[in-house]
């Protein structure tokens, strides 16, 4: 590390006259010398530490209103579903093709791999004992555990693909890849983030307490990221296959946790607009920073 540091020192020395064209050309001068795993693991890591920022205001007793936060929750389900199509599922078939030409394998590659990475996530939900704030508890019965440790189960099993994904995203492009996710999955952790503690202090805990469980949860993404993006440093054949997994783990957590959520309370149309939100500024971000 103190040689890394060195090193950096002595290139900025070097190049204190140097112009850069553009944010993006400087980004990808400070990482050039971190490999796309490194890369996927502190992306992901800096996208979950913003649920311990969507939680601050639980701490200074500042809670938005519930028709509020099922906006913010509509808006984090649209960044999820733009990033799972233009980030993850477009280049996934951009990937296959490459290998495979055009035709009928590249599609059903991508087909079948949506398919495993919403399986993966389903039966993660029937096989860890869990409870939702609303719906109570599902998977198997765990009488043992704490009702908080079943929580955060239902809340790692939610955030563990959204680090993946930003992993993966690293892993394939590097800093173009990976940038967007990590930025847009940022975002949306923070209502997450905000939805976690605002639940937990309803539960009866302390603010700090609340806090913090909420800022440990974001803690699984790096977990995440670091997985998805050795898989596919590991090996590129499975780019196309990882890119549609982890596409089709994040379609299940919208469609099964998030969407029904901010539906529960009556605040559809607060939601979609949200949504609409969260899709249009994801798609930007890929457009801009990709």
């Amino acid at each position: 590390m103190a040689a890394y540091v060195e090193h950096k020192s002595l290139t900025v020395a070097n190049h204190s006259q140097k112009q850069f064209t553009s944010r993006k050309a400087y980004l990808e001068w400070v990482v050039a010398d971190l490999s796309p795993v490194m890369l996927g693991f502190l992306g992901s890591l800096a996208a979950g530490s913003l649920t311990a920022a969507g939680a601050l205001p639980v701490l200074f007793g500042r809670m938005p209103s519930r028709g509020m936060r099922d906006l913010s929750l509509g808006f984090a389900a649209g960044v999820m579903l733009a990033a799972s199509f233009f980030s993850l599922i477009i280049p996934a078939l951009d990937a296959a093709e490459v290998q495979y030409d055009n035709g009928a394998v590249p599609a059903a590659i991508v087909c079948v791999s949506i398919l495993l990475g919403m399986g993966a996530v389903a039966l993660m939900n029937e096989m860890l004992p869990h409870e939702h704030f609303s719906i109570g508890r599902e998977g198997p019965e765990a009488a043992s555990l704490r009702r908080v440790w079943l929580f955060i189960i239902a809340i790692t099993i939610h955030n563990f693909p959204e680090g993946l994904a930003v992993g993966v995203g690293f892993g394939s492009g590097g800093l173009e890849g990976g940038l967007p996710l990590a930025i847009g999955i940022g975002l949306q952790n923070a209502p997450e983030g905000l939805a976690v503690a605002v639940s937990l202090l309803g539960e009866g805990y302390p603010r700090l307490r609340a806090w913090g469980i909420a800022a440990l949860t974001g803690l699984v993404e790096p977990v995440g990221g670091l997985l998805g993006a050795g898989i596919i440093a590991v090996s590129k054949p499975l780019l196309p296959w990882g890119l549609a997994f982890a596409a089709g783990a994040m379609l299940y957590v919208i469609s099964h946790e998030i969407i029904p959520e901010t539906h529960r309370s009556g605040h559809q149309k607060k939601a979609t607009l949200g949504l609409a939100i969260g899709l249009v500024l994801m798609l930007f971000l890929d457009v801009w920073l990709g």
